[in-house]
């Protein structure tokens, strides 16, 4: 566990790193219940077992089914309201340029009067930076636990909007594959990048109408001078979210164009096993017929009837060539 103590008014910050348990993290719970009204603390967790949240919770006066989704990481991007508490469950991502992959965790937000509480699961960690960031600009703390909240939710979006540029470059590399002249089939890695946008979508959607419900909080609004934050995220998630879009129905345009040239290329095979079939049909049309070996056939006493039917087999074979590289056919 790792916790950050902050006054508002100084701007100043002191860290803490402990265990759960031990007489450090008992000293730093003892602090946060007893915070001046211009200070505030965050605690932060990575991947924590049952009993550590369940712990931490107690000392927090957290709620059951709050702490319930924060143990497991496959929730749907939401905010809840537990009394004085906001839940908000957010999908970490980043872009895996290998295999054009879009791995997700989850971030567990939990912002009270005077603690901000958050829950990692994955790899990624937006509250390093975002603690990073609250260092560079102390001015920012003067919004409370707000001000973490706004540092976090920067991070996540502003690592949306990274991943979407990748997948935007990956989707590039794809077009440039399905329309060369080289016959290189990518149809498995147009489904892939498209199976992976559409988890990168799930994460993107659904976290819109929460960082809108945090600008229309008409119940316990924050102050006027916070919401420009807000909108800048809340901007910067929309942007991101029409980029996804528009890269899943691209996607969606890319594969049908993957598909409509594998059968274009589909009809040339068959168009040249077609063509080779008819040149080599003559030539065993006329050695059938010269080959039935009947008595009375005109050409058997005929000293040129070999090489007129082999001329004939060539002639007519060069001509059917001929006509079949004309028309595109060979």
């Amino acid at each position: 566990m790792e916790c950050t103590l902050y006054d508002e008014r100084t701007g100043r910050s002191d860290s803490v790193r402990c265990g759960l348990g031990d007489d450090a993290c008992r000293v730093v719970l003892k602090e946060l219940r007893e915070l001046e009204p211009h200070r505030f603390g965050w605690v932060r967790l990575d991947d924590p077992t049952e009993a550590e949240l369940a712990g931490l919770a107690a000392e927090l006066g957290l709620h059951p089914l709050a702490v319930e989704d924060a143990l497991h990481p496959r929730q749907r991007p939401k905010s809840e309201s537990f009394g004085d508490v906001l839940a908000i469950a957010l999908k970490t991502l980043w872009y895996v340029p290998r295999g054009n992959a879009v791995e997700t965790g989850q971030l567990m937000l939990f912002a009270g009067p005077r603690y901000v509480l958050t829950v990692r699961h994955g790899s990624a960690d937006p509250a390093a930076e975002a603690a990073r960031r609250l260092g560079n600009d102390p001015a920012l703390l003067r919004y409370g636990p707000l001000a973490v909240v706004h540092a976090v939710l920067d991070v996540v979006v502003d690592a949306y909007g990274d991943a979407a540029g990748k997948a935007r470059a990956a989707l590039t590399r794809l077009e440039d594959s399905v329309f060369s002249v080289d016959r290189t089939d990518v149809t498995e890695d147009i489904y892939s990048l498209k199976r992976e946008v559409r988890e990168f979508r799930d994460a993107v959607q659904p976290l819109v109408p929460v960082v809108h419900g945090l600008l229309n909080r008409g119940e316990e609004p924050y102050p006027a001078q916070a919401l420009p934050y807000l909108r800048d995220v809340a901007d910067h998630l929309a942007r991101t979210d029409s980029e996804v879009r528009t890269l899943d129905e691209l996607l969606n345009a890319v594969l049908d164009a993957q598909q409509a040239r594998v059968a274009s290329w589909q009809n040339d095979d068959m168009r040249r096993i077609s063509a080779w079939a008819a040149i080599f049909a003559v030539p065993t049309m006329v050695a059938g017929v010269y080959g039935m070996n009947f008595q009375h056939m005109p050409e058997l006493d005929w000293s040129y009837g070999y090489p007129f039917a082999l001329g004939l087999m060539a002639t007519a074979s060069g001509l059917l060539y001929r006509a079949f590289r004309r028309n595109g056919w060979l």
